[in-house]
């Protein structure tokens, strides 16, 4: 064999697969070295995707040519789109997926692209000369050459997993932890850091008393991950929902004392986003029930995963205080809840490409960033993937802005500010929310999948065809006069004031009591005129339309917004200051700024610390 790459890929979680296939269909020789084959996209924790602000990540990863939709989709048994009381800015979807068909769904994905191999082994040591990764090499004493590595581990750099007082090494449960791959990196003056996150315990779905707890049932409409992706194909289950109560917190509270997290046994910062049980009922002390979502594994399991009773108490306490619980009097565990501590690296020593500043060729992706999530790490790896195959090829990196992604929000937040827990993503860490939605994604990011080679022919004609028949309904819209007598009769009984005189559709859809739909079986030809769209994507087309012109102004004002701003994105400062040698500056933007080193004068904007007056500073001295 040849052992020579373009680019290697260090783990096969969610960013190892998602940079692998980017980096191979780039035309990169790819090789994706991981642990287990057998556990290639593996869901540690809870088999769902997407959720707030998370479903808007995956539909961006599939915009430009990523595989976590697909395999979403594919392998969903239930799935739901949230916020659906709120704007379409807040829609975000969300699938449970079988955990087992997940994993199968994407090792077929990969063994199937050209130019990619898989390895099966644990990489060691990276090899760097000049400051220049040059390969790594593996416990199985195997050296692979390459021009850029992407590191994915996860959580298995020096693992370590506590349930009460018992430690035990490990990456994952059952898994080996990583070890030596930490200080081979940190010896090249990269700096590391911990961090903790954890799962909840896993529950026999017989001796569950199911009477005792509401159902959860999901939506079977058109809406999915993928934009290209054929109606779910499994049978979908229901979730269901329950809540703590005083008895099980009292046996929580008892236990505390041999708490990893309480006892001083955990040092490092676990995730304020989800917390444990038993974080919940020490920082809500008057609460007296917390919500509960017990959610299946797949469809031919009893395995049941206990969301929101992520733990890391002993096993007896876990167990003791579920029984607390009615609908978990009997309960059977398949294994408790454990938190787990792995080594992570600050990303403000990261490039907005994902490529070290310190080392060049080495670009990092997902946990070991400082993040946790599926959708996050995914994203991460697709950005790291594409770049590295365009450094490759000597080609100027794909850098998304926080007006384009909340992939740029993501990388942004994380290379211009650090982390000092792990990060997840949020609607409201956006300002533009309103043009990052859920159902333009493609419009927004499928332009860079074409122009990179990452859109198939398929890809390429639905999006063409999207972006038409968008545009001809809102001109039909714009160009259609409706009499008010013929009108109102209809408006009246929606509740909505009558028209004095004649107008445009596009005005009647501005009313919110009004949607497209309702319009076109009111207006004979309108509706003829939506029958003629092709039915795969009539609905999401219309769907998109009907934001498009809704949400028309606000859109234009916010995309206004935007334009201004980017003119300090497009001040470039890397280079052009010696920061502490700029006395009007602040102390703490003076070390703020000299650690960072920001691309431009809008990132410099959004470092902690770094002020309005520090900015007039920089912009008198590039003199603006």
């Amino acid at each position: 064999m040849d052992f020579k790459y373009d680019v290697i890929v260090i783990g096969a979680g969610h960013a190892g697969c998602e940079a692998a296939a980017a980096a191979a269909n780039l035309g990169s020789k790819t090789c994706l070295i991981t642990m287990d084959m057998n556990k290639i996209g593996q869901m540690s924790c809870n088999p769902a995707v997407g959720g707030i602000a998370k479903g808007q990540i995956v539909r961006e990863i599939d915009a430009l040519g990523g595989y976590m939709g697909l395999v979403t989709d594919r392998t969903a048994i239930q799935f739901r789109m949230l916020n659906r009381s709120k704007g379409p800015a807040m829609w975000s979807p969300r699938a449970q997926c079988d955990r087992g068909k997940f994993i199968w769904a994407w090792r077929e994905i990969l063994e199937n692209i050209p130019n990619l191999h898989i390895w099966q082994d644990t990489v060691e040591e990276l090899l760097v000369e000049n400051g220049e990764v040059t390969g790594v090499s593996t416990c199985w004493g195997v050296t692979f050459q390459a021009k850029c590595v992407i590191l994915t581990a996860g959580t298995f750099l020096n693992g370590l997993m506590h349930v009460g007082k018992k430690m035990l090494a490990g990456g994952r449960c059952a898994e080996p932890a990583s070890y030596h791959l930490t200080e081979s990196i940190t010896r090249h003056g990269i700096t590391a850091d911990r961090m903790k996150t954890g799962t909840p315990v896993r529950i026999d779905a017989r001796s569950v008393h199911f009477d005792q707890m509401e159902t959860q049932d999901g939506e079977n409409d058109f809406h999915r991950f993928s934009f290209i992706s054929e109606p779910r194909k499994l049978k979908q289950l229901q979730c269901w929902t329950c809540f703590t109560n005083e008895a099980s917190h009292e046996i929580l509270r008892n236990g505390l004392a041999d708490s990893p997290l309480y006892n001083g046994q955990i040092q490092s910062i676990g995730p304020r986003y989800c917390p444990s049980v038993e974080t919940k009922i020490v920082t809500f002390p008057d609460r007296d029930k917390h919500p509960l979502f017990l959610e299946p594994e797949g469809l031919d399991t009893n395995e049941l995963y206990l969301n929101g009773f992520s733990s890391s108490l002993p096993m007896d306490v876990q167990i003791e205080a579920l029984r607390k619980m009615p609908c978990f009097r009997d309960a059977v565990v398949y294994r408790p809840g454990y938190a787990i501590e792995y080594d992570f690296f600050q990303p403000t020593q990261l490039k907005h490409s994902l490529e070290s500043k310190k080392m060049e060729g080495l670009f990092f992706a997902g946990q070991v960033n400082g993040t946790t999530g599926y959708e996050e790490a995914a994203a991460q790896g697709i950005i790291a993937g594409i770049n590295a195959a365009l450094k490759v090829k000597g080609e100027e990196p794909l850098v998304l802005h926080r007006d384009e992604a909340y992939i740029g929000v993501l990388i942004d937040d994380l290379v211009t500010k650090g982390v000092d827990e792990p990060y997840r993503m949020f609607t409201s860490r956006a300002e533009y929310r309103i043009l990052l939605r859920q159902d333009n994604a493609d419009i927004r990011l499928t332009p860079y999948a074409q122009k990179y080679g990452l859109c198939s022919e398929e890809r390429q004609r639905r999006f063409e065809y999207k972006k038409k028949k968008i545009a001809e309904i809102i001109d039909y819209s714009k160009n259609f006069s409706i009499k008010a007598e013929r009108i109102n009769p209809y408006l009246e009984s929606k509740g909505t004031a009558p028209l004095r005189g004649g107008c445009k559709l596009f005005d009647l859809l501005n009313r919110p009591q009004i949607t497209l739909l309702d319009l076109a079986g009111e207006v004979k030809a309108f509706g003829e005129f939506l029958e003629r769209i092709e039915e795969i994507d009539r609905d999401e087309i219309i769907e998109a339309a009907e934001i498009e012109i809704k949400y028309h102004g606000y859109i234009s004002r916010e995309r206004a917004l935007a334009d201004k701003m980017q003119r300090l994105e497009n001040i470039k400062i890397r280079g052009h200051f010696v920061y502490n040698e700029i006395t009007q500056l602040s102390t703490e933007a003076r070390q703020k700024l000299t650690a960072i080193d920001p691309e431009t004068l809008a990132q410099a904007g959004r470092i902690p610390g770094v002020s309005p007056n520090d900015i007039s500073v920089l912009l008198v001295l590039l003199g603006r």
